[in-house]
């Protein structure tokens, strides 16, 4: 679909998309003021309303055929905010919706306070910052400026980097602090890029500003310090080293909200920066130079997670390796096959984003099952939860690429672009790194369905509604290669194209 470059009136139903923002962070507000257990409550309250507002967003995109707009205040810009949400911005709205539901029932077992105990931090935490992260990623998939965009990645990263030490022991602390100074960095760089672009071009206004800029040391300059800001933050190799023990480190369901939907978050940013800001200056050398870090990425990401003795750890930095995946999309996305390597580079943030969060919570329940997640040591995982074992092999798949996983779309997608473009060595990059991921979770597979020794029993039971939650996540992410049979290309509804390459 086509859409103007440029619109400053709000379209109908452009008010869902204030609501998609205000209303988790009403729901801290309304957690806050009780307390205790009652956030909880709160919480789920907020959850349900909050995904049938995501839903109804997608219903008016499908029906309009054209992007959401709502001016804050009636201004609109260059003197008001305008909130945009096109198909990009829908498509991650629809998949943290629902990772955000699916952590939160499985959240019930490990933070849920039951009536007669006594109340705990922990839990008061958890399910405000769960409200918190959702809240801050919607805003920034509606944000229209980059200024806004800037109170968004704040907002996460002040969300985000608590959930790291929800237990307060000393080596998650400093992993959070580490955590913390990195997005701090990022955030710095980012925001003198924005000082660069309002005080030559005078707008912070995305469509604006791509009508404007032009290619000249301020603008490269700007490109620089944002793009670099966003890599720290979305721990792009080599500025990783914060992540796998921020991830590998927090309680499972933070963990699955960390890998799964807080990095995309600054991921998305860098996306709305090449394709919509700077679409017309950066491309060539620059995007295979940001394209060479993501192949880093992948290779670096896949043979340490094969060193790994612990199953966190393991996925920690699988999740380095598929942060790659997500940054082969830019060398691509300026050729004839750009429309097609954009849709499978948020094919693949996608089904990553449900496939980690439910290996995440898989691992989580392996650990409360065992007493252990030592790789070594798995025997017995398969016979006392086959339901967690088959959503991890689930989840693997997608990472693995294999049909009709949306991972396999994905990368289906990105391959035939990369092919048709000439640059065939992004798509050997991919297929090897499929190989590698291949190796670790055929390992943890086949391990976890040894028999266990002899008079051996779980630790802990697991409660079946977790179970389901994680099995229903891994199939979402399997099942996601089906969106091959959609009519319209969703990704692309409301955008400035040009190409319309459809699914294969």
């Amino acid at each position: 679909m086509m859409t103007p470059a440029f619109a400053g009136q709000s379209t109908p139903g452009g008010l869902l998309l204030a609501l998609a923002v205000l209303l988790p962070f009403a729901g801290v507000l309304a957690g806050l003021a009780p307390g205790g257990r009652h956030a909880q409550r709160v919480a789920w309250v907020t959850v349900a309303l909050g995904i049938g507002i995501v839903l109804e967003i997608a219903a008016r995109l499908l029906i309009s055929g054209d992007s959401l707009r709502y001016a804050l205040g009636g201004w609109a810009p260059p003197l008001g905010v305008m909130l945009r949400a096109d198909g990009l911005s829908v498509c991650m709205m629809l998949v943290v919706a629902v990772v955000v539901g699916a952590v939160a029932v499985y959240a019930n077992g490990d933070f849920g306070t039951p009536s007669g105990t006594r109340e705990a931090r922990a839990p008061l935490a958890f399910w405000l910052l769960l409200l918190a992260v959702w809240g801050a990623l919607n805003l920034v998939f509606v944000s229209g400026d980059i200024f806004t965009l800037y109170v968004a990645l704040e907002l996460l990263t002040f969300a985000g980097v608590p959930l790291v030490s929800l237990d307060g022991r000393a080596e998650t602390l400093q992993a959070a602090l580490r955590y913390l100074l990195y997005a701090l960095i990022g955030s710095m760089l980012y925001l003198l890029g924005v000082f660069l672009l309002y005080g030559a071009y005078g707008t912070l206004d995305i469509a604006l500003l791509a009508g404007k800029i032009g290619p000249g040391p301020l603008a490269w300059t700007a490109v620089a310090l944002m793009s670099a800001g966003m890599l720290a933050k979305t721990a792009l190799f080599p500025l990783h080293l914060w992540l796998p023990p921020a991830h590998a480190g927090a309680p499972a369901a933070a963990s699955a909200l960390l890998s799964a939907l807080v990095i995309k978050g600054s991921w998305f940013v860098v996306v709305r920066l090449w394709l919509d800001v700077f679409g017309g200056m950066v491309g060539g050398s620059v995007a295979q130079l940001l394209a060479g870090l993501g192949a880093m990425a992948i290779l670096f990401g896949n043979v340490v997670a094969l060193r790994q003795a612990r199953l966190k750890l393991l996925i920690a930095y699988s999740t380095v390796a598929q942060i790659g995946y997500l940054f082969l999309l830019f060398p691509l996305a300026a050729h004839d096959e750009g429309t097609r390597a954009v849709t499978g580079g948020l094919l693949q943030a996608i089904s990553h984003a449900s496939a980690k969060a439910a290996m995440f919570l898989a691992a989580g329940l392996i650990y409360s099952t065992l007493g252990h997640d030592r790789l070594a040591d798995l025997r017995g995982a398969a016979r006392a939860l086959p339901m967690t074992l088959t959503a991890f092999a689930l989840a693997g798949a997608t990472l693995i690429g294999l049909p009709p996983s949306g991972g396999f779309l994905a990368k289906w997608l990105l391959m035939s672009a990369a092919l048709a473009s000439g640059q065939w060595w992004w798509a050997l990059t991919m297929l090897l790194g499929g190989l590698l991921t291949s190796v670790y979770v055929f390992m943890v597979v086949v391990r976890a369905m040894e028999p266990a020794a002899p008079g051996w029993s779980p630790k802990k039971p697991v409660p079946r509604y977790q179970q389901l939650a994680v099995l229903g996540l891994a199939t979402c992410s399997f099942l996601l290669g089906l969106a091959v049979l959609l009519p319209v290309d969703v990704a692309q509804i409301g955008r400035t194209v040009t190409t319309q390459a459809g699914m294969p």
